[in-house]
């Protein structure tokens, strides 16, 4: 079955991927509507379906609100409109007239739909694209909008995409909300009738929310059920709104920009949003999830193919007291435990010695590193590491050189006061002259220095976002921003090929499919407590695999919360994902430098799965009194990774077995660690009983292997066994 097909007759488009079809078509009045999106369909049977719009509910509506591919500001439409224009003589609207199609291949096992449309009075011209794989369920939207006319306008709003749902009997939606250092938490809750919005108009993702949204009908599970989600790749504010009409249906549209941000387009200038993906998926949020995870290592991510090395990172070790003896003391310490990157966090530059100053000034502190950082790099790179640095080049200290030379680089309105927070202004990336300066300090930086890894951090939110000299500067600056952000990093790894980056943003501030393009792991949390990181580990990993997932071992009683846990229990949350270390290693027993180098190596035997098997979550975290599970498979099976923990035992409650998900039947898996062997179908329909040791805070890894058909007699005639294993 081709992955794009088209009716004339019907006006009817349909697309198909590894599993499931969308469907659209163009009706009477030129307006691109949607059909279908679900299970298989072939041509024939998409053209049976009707517009799932139909007509009126009433002589009192117009144009039904929802099913629309992307629904405007015009005529009778009074659903969340996804395109409003505002032309240069004052007056709005969009009315779709088609002018041609075209199908591409831009690469083998691809294919894009682009449907091009003008308005019928006036000279915009807009372009809706649909790019789908054959080896994944991911259906990419985004809209490019074009002035073809002599005179400027300007777009209100320009979502990527409206996502349009079958009629459910309910829907409920999903998706994470939070703040710093409490990010990724977990809602699902009933869609309430009418518009809910979830925003950022902070110029960055946010702690607070994060751009993606799951709907079901309210019966799924995490195994079970019907789901379909929708993730915008953006890093700047955003605006996603789901809406539930009155007559039961739902749709889903989104975009770069919040509210009041309105896109000024100049004659012949284009404005290109953001991919919003969609995927709609059988087998629960648990599939929904792998189908993420699949799709951003295969086709989003850079480098996800690549095993990611153990980190240590030095800042809650030394803070701002970064020198280069100390710095090479803790690399031995590092390489010792069996670490592969070692990464200097913050007060390496400038006269950095505290927040408040030196931010901007990005070469090494003569005091520390008076041969500036080559040292230290080549020092462990002899260790057998590679070697990081914190960076943080959106920002700039007011109490710095930077700052004293160009005062007008930061986002400010004349006039009006320059807020600091965390003593820091935001630079205006979207100046090509900060972008270039930013390019240049970091390019010499990774060249000159021995660079193999870069911590991108970027510490706080948009303030008196004005451009002043520009033409409607306080207008553009929001997506320039962006797209000279990304511009930055991209000419930064066409630069050093072999660069490794990592972004952060005061821990989860900015993770979306959009910086995943061109970074290689994401910063989840500043909140290094093993407990609360299962919670915002649960919620990162409903869209985000793994193999993004930084997680360090820090020390105790936790910085943050106070809490102390075993150090087996932070280990066994860290191996979760991608394994860093960042506590006091001068402070270490020798007791714990060998059990946290002996954690180190089995994390690397696993390592494999964690970053690139198929994760299911067989238990959610607290609150209750069962373990938190989550399993790890490698595409064939072969090989199974459990990790479990448990606050404690309550008296009286049981601990019953874990049944694990996707294993094929008839097989037997050996456990690494006992020699036990363990039939697939006991392990997957009665389950495996848990090993995890007593008292609070409790924690295990169970790493399984596949058995061959004849290894157990074997067995049994070498080692005198008998009875059917």
């Amino acid at each position: 079955m081709p992955l794009i097909s088209h009716s004339p007759d019907t006006g009817t488009w349909l697309l198909n991927t590894r599993g499931t079809s969308y469907a659209l078509r163009i009706d009477e009045t030129g307006a691109p509507c949607h059909v279908a999106w679900g299970p298989r369909l072939t041509l024939r049977e998409t053209e049976e379906l009707g517009s799932p719009s139909g007509p009126p509910a009433s002589s009192f509506e117009g144009r039904p609100p929802v099913g629309e591919e992307l629904p405007v500001d015009s005529g009778t439409r009074y659903g969340p409109p996804s395109l409003q224009v505002r032309y240069a003589d004052g007056s709005r609207a969009f009315e779709w007239q088609p002018t041609r199609h075209e199908v591409l291949a831009p690469s083998p096992g691809t294919a894009e739909l682009v449907l091009e449309f003008r308005d019928r009075l006036y000279p915009l011209e807009v372009a809706l694209h649909y790019h789908v794989r054959e080896d994944s369920d991911v259906i990419e939207r985004r809209t490019v909008l074009r002035n073809a006319g002599d005179q400027h306008l300007t777009l209100l709003r320009a979502d990527s995409a409206a996502w349009t749902l079958p009629p459910l009997p309910d829907y409920r939606l999903s998706h994470v909300t939070g703040q710093w250092s409490a990010e990724s938490q977990l809602h699902r809750d009933r869609l309430p009738h009418g518009e809910t919005v979830l925003t950022s108009r902070r110029g960055l993702t946010s702690h607070h929310v994060n751009p993606w949204v799951m709907l079901d009908s309210g019966e799924a599970t995490e195994h079970h059920g019907r789901v379909w989600s929708t993730a915008l790749a953006w890093s700047g504010s955003w605006r996603i709104t789901v809406q539930r009409t009155p007559d039961g249906r739902s749709s889903v549209t989104g975009g770069a920009g919040h509210e009041g941000v309105p896109v000024p387009l100049a004659p012949g200038e284009e404005f290109t949003t953001p991919v919003f993906a969609g995927l709609c998926t059988d087998g629960g949020f648990g599939a929904a999830g792998r189908a993420w995870h699949s799709y951003i290592r295969a086709h989003v991510m850079p480098r996800a193919r690549e095993i990611a090395p153990v980190l240590y990172n030095s800042w809650e070790a030394t803070g701002f007291d970064v020198d280069q003896a100390g710095q090479k003391a803790l690399a031995e310490r590092a390489a010792a435990l069996g670490v592969e990157l070692f990464v200097v966090d913050d007060g390496w530059f400038g006269g950095r010695r505290s927040d408040t100053a030196g931010l901007g000034d990005w070469v090494p502190a003569p005091d520390r590193f008076p041969e500036g950082l080559g040292p230290l790099a080549r020092a462990v790179h002899e260790l057998g590491m590679r070697f990081g640095v914190w960076v943080e080049p959106e920002m700039v200290n007011p109490d710095s050189d930077l700052y004293r030379a160009h005062p007008d680089w930061v986002l400010h309105v004349p006039g009006r006061q320059r807020t600091e927070l965390r003593n820091q202004l935001v630079l205006n990336f979207a100046r090509q002259d900060v972008a270039d300066w930013a390019h240049g300090w970091l390019t010499r930086l990774v060249a000159n220095h021995g660079i193999d890894f870069l911590k991108w951090d970027m510490n706080r939110s948009f303030g008196e976002a004005g451009w002043p000299g520009q033409p409607d500067g306080a207008d553009r600056l929001w997506t320039r921003y962006v797209t000279n952000l990304y511009d930055v990093i991209d000419r930064l790894r066409a630069d050093h090929p072999d660069l490794r980056i990592e972004t952060c943003s005061g821990g989860g501030g900015r993770i979306d499919l959009g910086i995943l393009t061109r970074t290689d792991q994401a910063w989840v949390s500043d909140n290094t407590d093993a407990v609360d990181r299962l919670s915002i580990h649960h919620g990162f990993t409903q869209l985000y695999p793994a193999r993004a997932m930084s997680a360090w071992v820090t020390d105790v009683p936790n910085q943050m919360t106070g809490r102390s846990v075993p150090l087996r229990f932070r280990f066994h949350v860290a191996m979760s994902g991608l394994l860093g270390i960042g506590g006091d290693l001068a402070q270490w027993s020798e007791e714990e430098l060998a059990e946290g180098a002996a954690l180190v190596a089995e994390y690397k035997k696993v390592r494999h799965l964690v970053q690139h098997g198929s994760l299911y979550r067989l238990s959610a975290p607290p609150p209750g009194d069962a373990p938190t599970v989550v399993q790890y498979a490698a595409d064939d099976a072969d090989e199974v990774l459990i990790l479990a923990w448990q606050r404690g035992p309550r008296h009286g409650c049981p601990r019953l077995p874990v049944r694990l998900a996707a294993l094929p039947p008839g097989a037997r898996y050996r456990d690494s660690r006992t020699g036990v062997v363990h039939h697939s179908t006991v392990l997957t329909e009665y389950g495996l009983r848990l090993d995890l040791p007593a008292g609070d805070w409790a924690s295990t890894a169970v790493h399984l292997t596949r058995v061959p058909e004849d290894l157990p007699r074997r067995q049994h005639s070498r080692h005198g066994e008998h009875g059917d294993l």
